[in-house]
């Protein structure tokens, strides 16, 4: 069956038929995005014939929980089950003043990074808006999340490479952004890229757009190259000249991050070189130091290092050191491999994320 998750306020409006009013759409739209019920039966401002005709024509569409892990710092890794009984996973972060949700945009990943765990799971498909949106719904649920209670970020940096699988990334954002639906401001809203520079364009035109930000992780085209081999095929002068092109609005900054890999670009030459590449681009620096996983071959540099090439990146524009969240339970940046052992530290809960649990 067709799952309603994923589907807009005009598709949603075709699926009642043109005899519908339109108003019945909203009121569909609204019980799946702002009302976020799973068994529209519950769905009371719908007459009780729609409610059975669309329960009986169509699938919910939200992912299931297959694993929560949790970390001793409060974050939990989402392995969630999609239709097709392939998995994907998100990670909750949550802070004091905001919480934090990383998403996936594809099973897998094609990009094939040296230094990150999902690379090695290789590329299986790209997910559909309703399965990008659907982490959000489910993490959002399971942890009791509401725009209007706490702010929520969203960052799609978990499995994949967005640009790669665009239309469905736009499309789940123009879902997660509608104030009829989830309402959380684009503003709120990180997309991460490897650098797959002709999208760039279609990001840009985008409304709503949420943030960029670009992963650079080094300081020249070799060292790209051998980092990232995405590089071979959009090189690191021709990221640099779409980064320069693109269209900041005025209260905007472009992101570049940087993961720290001891002894191969952590060089205080590498902090010069780095500072020197982006002083003409209105920017900041994340600094990340390695998150480290089983066959990863290299190390993660020692905080006066990351320091040190903090203080040199910092003279020419802002640059933040950003707090590992999650290692104990393989939830940080770079570690998403699906991985369902671990250490001890590790709690598997297996019930479904359904709403009569809360």
């Amino acid at each position: 069956m067709q799952p309603l998750l994923g589907l807009d306020l005009t598709e949603l409006h075709d699926i009642l038929g043109p005899d519908s009013p339109a108003y019945r759409a909203r009121q569909l739209y609204e019980a799946i995005y702002r009302l976020r019920l799973r068994d529209l039966s519950q769905a009371t401002a719908l007459p009780s014939a729609i409610r059975r005709r669309v329960a009986s024509d169509f699938a919910a569409g939200w992912p299931e929980r297959q694993s929560r892990y949790q970390s001793s710092d409060g974050t939990r890794r989402y392995l969630l089950t999609l239709a097709d009984g392939r998995s994907v996973e998100a990670v909750f972060m949550p802070e004091q003043s905001r919480d934090t949700l990383c998403i996936s945009s594809q099973i897998g990943c094609a990009v094939d990074c040296r230094f990150c765990l999902t690379a090695a799971m290789g590329f299986e498909r790209n997910l559909t808006a309703g399965e990008i949106a659907g982490q959000v719904l489910a993490v959002a649920e399971d942890n009791e999340l509401w725009t209007d209670q706490k702010r929520i970020n969203v960052v799609m940096m978990g499995q994949g490479e967005p640009f790669l699988n665009l239309p469905n990334v736009l499309k789940a954002i123009r879902l997660l952004c509608d104030p009829g639906g989830l309402n959380i401001s684009p503003r709120r809203i990180t997309v991460s890229t490897s650098g797959i520079t002709p999208r760039f364009a279609e990001f840009a035109a985008a409304e709503p757009r949420p943030k960029l930000a670009i992963s650079l992780n080094a300081s020249n085209e070799e060292q790209r190259r051998a980092l990232m081999p995405i590089t071979r095929k959009y090189s690191l002068a021709g990221l640099l000249d779409a980064c320069r092109a693109y269209p900041l609005r005025p209260w905007e900054r472009l992101t570049f991050e940087y993961v720290l890999l001891s002894g191969v670009n952590d060089s205080e030459a590498d902090a010069r070189r780095l500072a020197r590449m982006l002083s003409q681009l209105r920017a900041k620096v994340n600094l990340i130091a390695l998150n480290p996983g089983p066959g990863i071959p290299f190390e993660s540099p020692g905080p006066e290092r990351v320091a040190r090439f903090q203080a040199i990146v910092r003279r020419s524009l802002p640059c933040f050191v950003r707090r590992s969240r999650g290692l104990d339970i393989f939830a940080a940046c770079g570690q998403l491999k699906r991985m369902e052992t671990g250490s001890a530290p590790l709690v598997e809960l297996r019930p479904s994320l359904g709403a009569s649990q809360h």
